[in-house]
């Protein structure tokens, strides 16, 4: 797999960028499900919580991946 100049090649770096983002995101979510409470939705709430748990997952699924990459010569010279 080819690197770029981080030493990380593109599956690696794209799992770190989809776990980050999804953690971010669901960082965000918390108060989307606390603004859809206080209106009384909690239609909405659930909604985001849903979506908060997708993200969860998500991130989650990252890492499993991550791991198995970490010490591969797969994942590029920046984790091996």
């Amino acid at each position: 797999m080819a690197t770029g100049e981080t030493g990380f090649d593109d599956v690696t770096f794209d799992l770190i960028s989809v776990q980050y983002h999804s953690l971010k995101a669901g960082h965000d979510y918390g108060q989307y499900v606390r603004d859809a409470d206080n209106a009384g939705r909690d239609d909405i709430a659930g909604f985001f919580r849903q979506v908060m748990k997708e993200d969860s997952d998500r991130a989650a699924r990252c890492h499993e991946f991550l791991k198995e990459l970490s010490g591969t010569t797969e994942s590029g010279p920046a984790v091996t």
